[in-house]
C-alpha cells in the first residue's frame, strides 16, 4: 500500500471510514491515530487506503502555521516560558510511535492559545529532554536562565518539565534562588495526542499562578482525576505518587499552598507564602553533584555505604525505616562517614510523618555516629539539600548546621499527626 508512517491516511473496510496518522505497526496491521487520540488497528486484506495529506505536506504546514507571532497585549503582565522538555512538550514520533519529547516553548503557545488572555508571553528551549535525564548542572543552568528571564524584566516563570522528575528539579531552584516572582513548574502526565491530556489545564492555572502574588517555587498540576482544579505545591513539599493518574502530584507532610479554579482562574490559599516582590532577586547556583541516596533494605550490606564513602562522595542521604533507622551492621559506616567529613542524613521510607531517632537503641547509636536527622524531610528533597548546602559550604561543621535547619520549609517545626 501506498503510504508512509506519518501520512494522513483514510481507511476504509468492511463499510466503515478510518481517518488518522499512519503508525508504525509490528503485526502486518494498518495502524492509525485517529483525531480523538487513540489508536486503530485494522487488518489490511480487503481493506482500501487513501493518502489524505503526506507527512512532509503536514509538517510544511504547520511549520508555516506556527511562525504566526501573537501581538502582545497592553496591560498585560510579562510572563517567560522556559521549556525542558518532558510530556507537556511532547508529541509522537511517527517513526517509533514513542512519545518524544520536540515541542519548544513557542510551540505551547500555538497549541494553547488561551494563554495570552493572561499574560504577554515570551519563550526559550532551555533544553530539550525527558526529565529521566535531568542533571545537576542542567539544574544550575536553568537556574541562571531564570534569574536572567526575572532581570529583563519578567514578572513571573513557568518553567515546563517532565513529571517524573519534576520534584527534584523544583526543589532544587527553590534552593538556588531567592525570587521576587512566581516560578512554576508544571507538566503533563498525558501527551497532548490524548483526548484525556492535561497538559492545556495545567498550562492556563500555572499561567496563573505565575502572574500571582506566589512568589515561591512551586509545583502546578491536576488537584483531582477531572478537569476541575489545580493544587499549587510548595516545591520542597511535594511528590509524584502515581505512575500515570493526572492527579498524580501530592503535597507531603503539608497541604498546598492554595488551589486553581479552572473554570473561573479564581486562586484560593490556606497556608502562608512569601509575597511578590518580599525577596530581592539572589542566585546561589553552586552544587555539589557527588551525593547519594541510599535506600535501606532488610539484609542489605554496608558495603553499600562503604562503596560511597570509597569512591568520594562528599555527602549521604539513607533512606531508612519508619522512624529513620537501619540495621546494626550500617553504623560503623555511618561513623566512617561522618569521621571523613561526610554529612549523612537519615530520612524515612514512610514519606508522611517525621523521623524519630531517640525512641530505640538503634536510632539512638545512628546520632551517636553523628547522623543528621531529616525531620520529615522528603528523601529526594534531602538529597537537594545536601547538594546545595555543600555547594555554598565548605566547612563540615557549619554545613551540618545548615542541613539541620529548614531553609525553604522543607522542614515543619512540628507534626500535627
Amino acid at each position: 500500500m501506498d503510504f508512509e508512517e506519518g501520512d494522513r491516511v483514510k481507511v476504509e473496510k468492511a463499510g466503515v471510514e478510518y481517518e488518522g496518522i499512519a503508525m508504525p505497526s509490528t503485526t502486518g496491521h494498518i495502524i492509525i491515530k485517529m483525531v480523538s487520540g487513540y489508536n486503530a488497528g485494522i487488518d489490511p486484506e480487503g481493506a482500501t487506503v487513501t493518502v489524505v495529506q503526506k507527512k512532509q505536506d503536514m509538517e510544511a504546514s504547520t511549520k508555516a502555521a506556527g511562525k504566526a507571532e501573537v501581538e502582545p497585549k497592553k496591560g498585560l503582565p510579562k510572563v517567560s516560558i522556559l521549556s525542558t522538555g518532558g510530556t507537556i512538550a511532547s508529541k509522537i514520533d511517527y517513526r517509533t510511535g514513542a512519545v518524544t519529547s520536540q515541542f519548544s516553548a513557542d510551540d505551547i503557545l500555538q497549541a494553547i492559545p488561551e494563554l495570552t488572555e493572561i499574560a504577554n508571553f515570551s519563550g526559550k528551549a532551555i533544553y530539550n529532554i525527558l526529565s529521566e535525564n535531568m542533571k545537576a548542572d542542567y539544574w544550575q543552568e536553568l537556574a541562571k536562565a531564570v534569574v536572567e528571564e526575572i532581570k529583563n524584566g519578567a514578572d513571573g516563570i513557568i518553567v515546563a518539565h517532565g513529571t517524573d522528575t519534576m520534584m527534584y528539579s523544583a526543589a532544587a531552584l527553590s534552593f538556588m534562588i531567592d525570587t521576587p516572582v512566581p516560578i512554576v513548574f508544571v507538566g503533563s502526565q498525558r501527551s497532548a495526542d490524548r483526548p484525556s491530556s492535561d497538559n492545556a489545564m495545567n498550562a492556563i492555572c500555572a499561567a496563573k499562578v505565575a502572574v500571582s502574588d506566589i512568589a515561591e517555587v512551586t509545583v502546578v498540576m491536576h488537584s483531582e482525576s477531572s478537569d476541575d482544579k489545580c493544587s499549587i505545591h510548595r516545591a520542597t513539599k511535594v511528590r509524584k505518587m502515581h505512575t500515570s493518574r493526572r492527579d498524580a502530584f501530592r503535597s507531603i507532610n503539608s497541604e498546598p499552598i492554595g488551589y486553581v479554579d479552572y473554570s473561573t482562574g479564581e486562586i484560593s490559599t490556606g497556608l502562608s507564602y512569601t509575597k511578590r516582590n518580599e525577596k530581592e532577586l539572589s542566585l546561589m547556583a553552586s552544587l555539589e553533584p557527588k551525593c547519594a541516596l541510599v535506600k535501606f533494605t532488610p539484609g542489605s550490606s554496608s558495603d553499600i555505604l562503604g562503596y560511597f564513602i570509597d569512591a568520594g562522595y562528599k555527602g549521604i542521604v539513607i533512606e531508612g525505616t519508619g522512624l529513620g533507622h537501619v540495621s546494626t551492621d550500617w553504623i560503623p559506616q555511618i561513623e566512617r562517614a561522618t569521621s571523613q567529613k561526610i554529612p549523612v542524613i537519615v530520612t524515612s521510607q514512610c514519606l508522611n510523618g517525621r523521623i524519630c531517632d531517640r525512641v530505640y537503641d538503634t536510632g539512638r547509636d545512628i546520632l551517636k555516629a553523628g547522623a543528621i536527622e531529616g525531620e520529615d524531610m522528603l528523601p529526594e528533597v534531602a538529597l537537594v539539600k545536601m547538594m546545595w548546602t555543600l555547594g555554598q559550604i565548605q566547612d563540615y561543621d557549619d554545613a551540618v548546621d545548615i542541613l539541620k535547619q529548614d531553609i525553604r520549609c522543607e522542614i515543619n517545626e512540628r507534626s500535627l499527626e
